[in-house]
């Protein structure tokens, strides 16, 4: 049997805090095995600043932010390089505040590991297919209107029973969206995804830049859930111990709730940064991480309510089972 094709997921996807010096500095990943990012996310814990995201294919100097609509910036002292390792900062404050504490989550673009990173020019046509190299369906795509100040556009494979007719904004705490301008109420392809009129996805002489993932067993997992309204709540089953996982609710109105191994490192984790605000990290008691999957602990509407719907995306710090047979342990 095949538990998973993926035995070391520090490869593919890594997570780091660390602490700002507000000058310069590389920081180095922790894992046993080097790792050049492809796309990078910052946040600041300690501090209220944006959330800063930066990939190989637009540069290394542009970012976005996911707190917010604005369109892609320029700046040569936020993110200066990725690195075979890890990446160098500058001097800007937002992500390298003197004494202020971070983190950051970094992939690898990879078909192996189920992730892509697509940039396109927009054209306003209806029912217009952008290529993908993934070679499988994509479960969560993210979609980004570089130009002009618009919403994230988010496509997510359990988002209902008709993903392709909805659509969640990554800066937005709203419930699902059906609207047939963004996804043309088509779900994608193992070789493309469609996009319809909406200037969220594909306006006219705007251009574009699009994550898309697909799970890759023993190393990605997305997937849905009802709550349960209990402080024993929910377990999920992953097939791995998650190195990070993010929350949404899709049936009423929640924040973009960011777990991950680091903060604080141990159960109940209790450290949460929100994707659609600035805000500082939180200390919230909600969440396990398990050697197979994800438990809630808490009976808030926004992640176990009874009637809460939820989706989630979770990515591994290692295989349940590795390809060997040999299993993990728990946290």
């Amino acid at each position: 049997m095949a538990y998973t094709t993926i035995d070391n997921p520090e490869l593919y996807f890594q997570v780091k805090i660390y602490t700002g010096n507000g000058g310069t500095q590389s920081i180095t990943f922790d894992g046993s095995e080097d790792m050049q990012p492809d796309f990078l996310w910052v946040k600041g814990r300690s501090v209220a600043e944006g959330h800063y995201i930066q990939d190989s294919v637009r540069g290394v100097t542009k970012h976005l932010h996911t707190q917010n609509t604005d369109a892609e910036a320029t700046d040569t002292g936020v993110v200066t390089a990725l690195n075979s390792d890890g990446f160098s900062l500058g001097d800007e404050g937002d992500v390298n505040s003197d004494g202020g504490t971070f983190v950051a989550w970094a992939w690898k673009e990879s078909a192996t590991a189920g992730f892509d990173i697509i940039s396109y020019a927009g054209d306003a046509a209806a029912g217009r297919n952008i290529s993908h190299s993934l070679g499988a369906k994509p479960h969560w795509m993210v979609v980004k209107n570089l130009t002009n100040s618009i919403k994230w556009a988010v496509y997510h494979e359990k988002n209902t029973s008709a993903p392709g007719t909805d659509h969640l904004q990554l800066n937005s705490d709203g419930a699902t969206s059906d609207d047939d301008s963004t996804w043309d109420d088509t779900e994608p392809g193992s070789s493309v995804f469609r996009v319809k009129s909406s200037t969220s996805v594909n306006g006219s002489s705007a251009n574009y830049i699009a994550y898309l993932w697909t799970p890759i067993q023993g190393f990605s997992k997305f997937g849905s859930y009802t709550g349960n309204g209990n402080a024993d709540g929910m377990f999920i089953h992953t097939g791995f111990r998650p190195a990070m996982v993010i929350l949404k609710r899709t049936n009423g109105t929640s924040n973009w709730y960011i777990y991950d191994r680091k903060r604080l490192g141990y159960n109940v984790d209790n450290n949460e940064l929100y994707a659609n605000t600035n805000n500082a990290e939180q200390t919230d008691d909600r969440i396990d991480f398990l050697s197979n999957g994800f438990k809630m602990r808490t009976s808030n509407a926004t992640v176990n309510g009874t009637s809460s719907t939820l989706i989630y995306m979770a990515f591994a710090e290692a295989p349940f089972v590795n390809s060997n047979g040999v299993p993990c342990n728990a946290r």
